[in-house]
């Protein structure tokens, strides 16, 4: 069978995924012409960038306060007057505190009413990130953003403040010290808040509001970026991840609404010494830019007095349109217009005999068939790899660094997959074949309806596979036209869909490609009369599957580690200092160089007991090693009250290190009930009781303020506390006590976990 007939629907399908990535983000050749501020300066941006990821400047470090001091003497520079807010701020959620250090300044505007915040933070994660994406690539985009804004000698009518925020990475506490303690927090009436997961891709909009959508969202467009990316899907998404944005706090504790401006692709740099000045992507940091220039000259000067609204709406990238938009509420009309017009398609058809009740019964089994295999195959796939490549276990990431030659594998496998399913079906009439994509549709969207309603816009391909099979029904097309003209009709459908096939194995992992799946499964089949009008006998199931094999192979060439890609390992010595015994522990599922120092393949696997640490994953140690006790030298506590009234207990000590102590973490043994926490000074959730069976206390990171640490509390007379004290210093490679061979130059330390540190354990006496 010729196949010529394809080849330009083909194309067609082919530029439309192109078109709908490339929309998303501005590329480098393009910027002059497309950032909207021409006075806004890359190589600015960039400068200001180098200079403040030179080195981890995680709270508490010497490096946090020379980025700081950096930071405050630039903003001197644009004629500010910054100030650094000191607070102490403790997160019920995580029960994470420190001594936070807030960047502040403020523009004036000329009749305002509510101000505009622009917010991105400026420490890194501990212990080793260098902080250029997350959240460096924010605090740059800001800074050279208010630059060329007062260059070009406006005058805002709100005033605008500018908050570089501390500690984002150890709890969101930065934000929560200004929304709860600083006095500007009321006047906020709007965030812009710049976030990265990544080094690179688009950079999304997700709005944060308690409300409904449609104000904040008409203002957005209204502001009109060149590049939005975004859709009402992806809020649903983000709130899957593991993390909030100092956003959230804005939301949650002062009822501010306000965008997130985040990117998320190159997920594998996020939180290591990788995310650095090199890596970042240049087109997604002018994305970045073109954000915030579009979004500030706009809510600069507009009413920020009333963003709430009741009314949600669906949005969705659409061609031409930047954002297509319309009510919740049509969802459901449009869902049964859109059953109603199926029904009565079927009836004209069956009525004609272009559709047939077997043929459309049967139907049904291919595409069932398609589903079925490519989930299974994608997920069984997928854990077949990790055995084969156990390395990739030990990247917390979920996305290995080959990730995206994988995406394109299982995207060709499973398109290889459903043309040979399809193949053996290949003289049943396609008006018969297109019902069972169509019926699936409606039965997503009425999922959708009951449980997402923010992917509403999945019903738009319904529509357009209505459309195709009337066409189908009732005008004769040349058969050699049908696929052009059907790919033309198919690229809203396209262009909505593409480019979520990618992006949920990036944002939530390489085990999110079964989801990647049931959306390509879906395409497929709204796409299904461009192939079936040439039986499926054409040539582009052996395309696809050599596709799928050679991106498996070249997945399977960049499989390891490099210089550019380094292997994440873990280490800590752990000195139970009650007992005098100590050992050895890491996080790693596959052993290198560097981890053998004390390991090897016998060594005992576990290690839930060392409790030492959290992991923002959950991870307890894998391998362990009873080693000699080094004698590390512990913290002095001293009590302070201890005394008994009305039936309680009040308590409160101090905790006063004799080295360098990074953090301090208190566990319970036991069930606990608290009242009146207080740390360093601050009341912990107003006084309020809680109760905790076992687990965390308080995690707390020394900053470059505290000497030490005053905590009190009230409990139950009757109760005996059973806390235990963790004292950590990520000095474990320099600590003159141990001798260890460095990471090789194609290793790095494995991020969210406990790293290089030594970490010392006993129980406070009380």
């Amino acid at each position: 069978m010729k196949t010529s007939r394809n080849y330009l629907a083909v194309i067609i399908i082919i530029l439309t995924v192109y078109w709908s990535f490339s929309d998303m983000i501005p590329s480098v050749s393009s910027s002059k012409k497309e950032i909207k501020t021409a006075d806004f300066s890359v190589d600015n941006a960039l400068y200001h960038l180098k200079n403040i990821s030179q080195k981890p400047h995680h709270t508490g470090t010497e490096e946090h306060k020379i980025v700081q001091e950096y930071l405050v003497q630039e903003l001197k520079k644009l004629g500010l007057n910054p100030e650094v807010q000191y607070q102490t701020a403790i997160n019920k959620k995580w029960r994470a505190a420190t001594t936070t250090e807030n960047i502040l300044a403020r523009i004036k505007g000329s009749d305002s009413n509510k101000a505009l915040l622009l917010l991105s933070h400026y420490d890194s994660n501990p212990h080793s990130s260098l902080g250029a994406s997350d959240a460096g690539s924010g605090v740059v985009t800001i800074l050279e953003g208010v630059r060329a804004y007062l260059a070009a000698n406006k005058t805002p009518k709100n005033d605008i403040i500018i908050l570089f925020s501390d500690a984002e990475e150890l709890g969101l506490l930065g934000a929560q010290a200004f929304v709860e303690n600083h006095p500007w927090a009321k006047d906020v009436g709007l965030v812009l808040n710049f976030e990265a997961r990544g080094s690179g891709g688009s950079s999304y909009m997700l709005m944060e509001t308690n409300g409904k959508n449609k104000t904040l969202l008409t203002e957005f467009l209204k502001a009109n970026p060149n590049y939005p990316a975004a859709n009402s899907l992806m809020y649903g998404v983000y709130k899957k991840l593991p993390n909030d944005t100092d956003l959230t706090v804005f939301r949650e504790k002062g009822n501010v609404n306000g965008f997130n401006f985040a990117f998320i692709d190159d997920h594998f740099d996020y939180h290591t010494e990788q995310d650095s000045y090199e890596r970042l992507n240049r087109e997604t940091l002018l994305h970045q830019a073109d954000y915030l220039t579009s979004t500030l000259n706009y809510f600069a000067d507009a009413d920020l007095t009333n963003l709430n609204s009741d009314t949600d709406y669906i949005y969705v990238n659409f061609p031409f349109t930047k954002l297509l938009t319309y009510p919740f509420s049509w969802v459901l009309p449009m869902l049964i217009i859109a059953l109603v017009i199926f029904i009565a398609l079927v009836f004209v058809g069956v009525s004609r005999k272009k559709i047939t009740t077997v043929g459309m019964l049967k139907g049904f089994i291919p595409y069932i068939i398609s589903l079925v295999m490519c989930i299974g195959i994608s997920y069984g796939l997928w854990q077949l790899l990790l055995i084969i490549h156990p390395q990739y276990t030990d990247m917390l990431h979920g996305f290995t660094y080959n990730g995206h030659q994988y995406i394109v594998a299982f995207v060709f496998l499973n398109l290889w997959i459903i043309f040979k399913t399809y193949s053996f079906f290949k003289e049943h009439k396609t008006t018969d074949l297109l019902v069972a994509p169509i019926t699936f549709g409606l039965v997503v969207n009425y999922l959708i309806y009951t449980n997402l309603p923010g992917a509403g816009f999945l019903i738009i391909p319904v529509y357009a596979s209505l459309f195709i099979l009337a066409i189908l029904l009732f005008m004769n097309i040349k058969k050699e036209s049908r696929g052009t003209l059907f790919a033309i009709l198919s690229i809203p459908t396209i262009y909505m869909v593409a480019p979520m096939v990618q992006l949920f194995p990036v944002a939530l992992g390489l085990k999110m490609l079964l989801i990647s799946a049931v959306l390509l499964v879906l395409l497929f089949g709204f796409m299904l009369p461009i192939f079936q009008q040439e039986k499926l006998k054409n040539g582009w199931q052996s395309l696809t599957g050599f596709v799928a094999l050679l991106f498996f192979v070249l997945a399977t060439f960049n499989s390891g580690f490099s210089i550019e890609k380094k292997k994440p390992n873990s280490l800590v010595f752990i000195q139970n200092s009650d007992t005098n015994t100590s050992y050895w522990a890491s996080h790693n599922k596959t052993l290198d160089g560097y981890t053998k120092q004390f390991f090897d393949e016998d060594s005992p696997q576990g290690g839930k007991d060392l409790l030492a640490g959290n992991s923002k994953y959950n991870t307890s140690f894998n391998f362990y090693k009873k080693t000699e006790n080094k004698d590390i030298a512990i913290s002095n506590i001293n009590i302070n009250k201890d005394t008994i009234s009305n039936g309680k207990r009040n308590i409160s000590f101090t905790i006063t290190p004799t080295r360098n102590i990074d953090k301090y973490e208190l566990f319970t043994a036991s069930k606990i009930t608290l009242t009146d926490l207080t740390v360093n000074g601050t009341l912990y959730d107003s006084g309020k009781a809680f109760t905790t069976d076992k687990g965390t206390l308080l995690i707390y990171q020394m900053a470059n303020t505290d000497s030490d640490l005053t905590i009190s509390f009230s409990i139950d007379k009757n109760i005996q506390p059973n806390i235990t004290l963790h004292e950590i210093s990520n000095d474990l490679l320099s600590h003159p006590k141990f001798t260890i061979k460095p990471r090789s130059e194609v290793m790095m330390p494995m991020p969210f976990v406990i790293n290089d540190a030594i970490i010392c354990n006993r129980k406070i006496k009380l």
